[in-house]
């Protein structure tokens, strides 16, 4: 029987790749499920598009601020344990928006898509707080559309992000992939990176196919985080 605990106490540096499963427990929906971000939407990734956001400001405001804000989710205890651990030896690479392994005290954390609460002015590029945003989309200031610094479909990933993300991965002698089914590109892409000699582990409710060894813990990671 495969013990995660063992294998993060005797790993060198650990890194976790997070998605969207691991905010669930904290009230925050994913995007695929029944009941996720994207359920009675069409188009749902036209919605958080680039063109929707230039051509359909309105429109993308609504969307975003109505389904995708929680500002008053708390970490639960996967964010909590993955603070710890990191924050001795080891990195967060999410593809979380939510702010929420910042705000458990993580202080090693790559946002690979970015933040929502880290908002700016498209015009001028000053930064506003995010309840300013949750008011109007416009700055006062110039007139000009806010917007949340996440990536968006039809952008790229920053340069910084990636090549934080990369390091992260290829330091790792134990990866740990939680809470995503791991379909998103270029995220799931990244264990390209890792050193040949690095472990591979995913906890996942559901079994998620790799295209190399892992080990895979079949089962809720609230409980898997809470027993480490």
């Amino acid at each position: 029987m495969f013990d995660l605990k063992k294998a993060i106490d005797k790993a060198k540096y650990v890194t976790f790749l997070t998605g969207a499963g691991i905010s669930t427990p904290s009230g925050i929906p994913d995007y695929r499920s029944k009941n996720g971000l994207y359920a009675g939407h069409e188009r749902p990734e036209y919605l958080l598009s680039r063109e929707n956001l230039q051509q359909n400001p309105a429109s993308f405001y609504d969307f975003v601020k109505t389904n995708m804000y929680f500002p008053e989710a708390k970490p639960n205890v996967i964010h909590e344990k993955m603070a710890e651990i990191t924050n001795e030896k080891g990195c967060i690479v999410t593809q979380n928006v939510d702010g929420l392994h910042t705000k458990a005290g993580a202080k090693n954390v790559v946002e690979f898509h970015g933040n929502l609460y880290d908002i700016y002015c498209q015009t001028c590029g000053k930064s506003v707080p995010y309840q300013t945003y949750l008011t109007d989309y416009h700055h006062d200031e110039d007139g000009g559309v806010l917007r949340p610094n996440i990536v968006l479909y039809q952008e790229g990933i920053s340069q910084q992000a990636l090549e934080g993300a990369v390091a992260a991965i290829e330091a790792a002698d134990l990866i740990v992939v939680v809470g995503t089914s791991f379909q998103v590109y270029p995220f799931a892409s990244l264990i390209n990176y890792r050193a040949k000699t690095a472990q591979l582990v995913a906890v996942n409710k559901e079994v998620l196919s790799f295209n190399m060894p892992v080990t895979m813990i079949q089962g809720d990671a609230q409980t898997v985080f809470a027993q480490l």
